[in-house]
C-alpha cells in the first residue's frame, strides 16, 4: 500500500447508541494498538476514526480526546438523533477520503495485527473489496460470522428457537453458518494473510473492512434498514461487483448478542428488516 499524501489512508466508523462504556474503551484501546502496529509496517499513514453518536444527548468531549497524542484524527458526528445503524455509518462513509474503510461495532476488540493482516491481504488480492475476520467470543470460542443465503426457518432457528430445537437442527444451522469452511480454513497453517481464505456470500456487519472506492460505489448501507439485515444487503450488493473474503489471519473478539435477547423492540426491528431483505433479494422459506 502506498497512500497518497493528500488522502487519509484508513478511516474507521463506529456507531454508538447507549454503548457499554467499558467495552467501548476496550474497542478504542485495541484500535489504537492496531493502528500503532500498522504504522510500524507502513509508516506514518494518516488515520481518521469517526464516532457516530445516535443518541439525542451530546457525546462527551473526552471520547475524541482519547485519541489525542496518537496522531489519530478522531471526530464525533452527532445531532442527527437515532437514525439507525446503516444510515449512521453512511454519515462517516460520505466523509471518507481513504483507501480503506473499516465498519466496526463498539463491542469488538481487534487483535494487535488485525489491520496489518487486512492490508497485507488487500495488497495481495486486488479483486477483493471486502474482508471479514475470524471472530471469537470472550471465552475464546469461535463465532461464525459468515452465512449462506438464509431461509426464514434458518433465521427463526438461530434467533428465536429453544435450545432443544436448535440442537435438533444443529447440522442445518452449521451449514447456514458455513462452519465447515470456517473451521477448515481456521485450522490450516498460517504462513501469512494469504495462506487460507474463502469467499462467503454474506458476512457480519460487526467488522467489515472495505476498499473505500467500492464502498462508495455502493453508496454504503441501504438507509431503508433501521437495524438488522443491512449487512446482509450490503454483502450481496458487494458480491455483485467485487470479491468478499473471510481471512482468518485477521482476528477479532466480539462481545455482541442476538435480537431475541434484546427485547421486543429489537425483535420488531429484526422482523421488519427481514421482510425488506427478502422482498428485495427473494424469499426462501425452508
Amino acid at each position: 500500500m502506498r497512500p497518497e499524501s493528500n488522502r487519509i489512508a484508513l478511516s474507521i466508523s463506529i456507531v454508538l447508541f447507549k454503548p457499554d462504556v467499558a467495552l467501548l474503551m476496550r474497542t478504542l484501546d485495541s484500535v489504537r494498538a492496531a493502528i500503532g502496529r500498522l504504522r510500524v509496517r507502513y509508516g506514518a499513514l494518516p488515520v481518521c476514526v469517526w464516532l457516530v453518536n445516535n443518541e439525542n444527548m451530546p457525546l462527551s468531549e473526552h471520547w475524541s480526546d482519547a485519541c489525542k497524542g496518537t496522531e489519530i484524527q478522531c471526530e464525533v458526528i452527532q445531532g442527527h438523533g437515532n437514525i439507525g445503524y446503516g444510515r449512521a455509518h453512511n454519515l462517516a462513509i460520505e466523509r471518507a477520503r481513504s483507501q480503506y474503510h473499516l465498519i466496526l461495532n463498539p463491542d469488538v476488540e481487534l487483535a494487535a495485527d488485525a489491520l496489518v493482516q487486512a492490508l497485507r491481504f488487500f495488497d495481495a488480492h486486488p479483486d477483493i473489496a471486502l474482508i471479514a475476520p475470524h471472530a471469537s467470543n470472550q471465552g475464546g470460542a469461535t463465532q461464525y460470522l459468515c452465512r449462506r443465503y438464509p431461509t426464514l426457518f434458518d433465521l427463526w432457528l438461530r434467533g428465536f428457537a429453544l435450545a432443544w430445537m436448535r440442537a435438533r437442527f444443529a447440522r442445518r444451522l452449521a451449514r447456514y453458518e458455513l462452519r465447515d469452511l470456517t473451521d477448515a480454513h481456521r485450522t490450516l497453517p498460517q504462513s501469512g494473510a494469504s495462506a487460507s481464505w474463502f469467499s462467503p456470500p454474506i458476512v457480519s456487519g460487526c467488522f467489515m473492512m472495505f476498499r473505500t472506492d467500492a464502498l462508495k460505489k455502493l453508496s454504503g448501507f441501504d438507509p431503508r434498514y433501521f437495524l438488522y439485515f443491512e449487512d446482509y444487503d450490503l454483502s450481496l450488493r458487494t458480491r455483485a461487483i467485487a470479491g468478499i473474503a473471510y481471512v482468518p489471519a485477521v482476528r477479532i473478539c466480539h462481545f455482541g448478542g442476538g435480537a431475541a435477547r434484546k427485547g421486543r423492540r429489537h425483535i420488531g426491528y429484526f422482523i421488519a428488516s427481514a421482510f425488506r431483505f427478502f422482498n428485495r433479494f427473494g424469499w426462501k422459506w425452508a
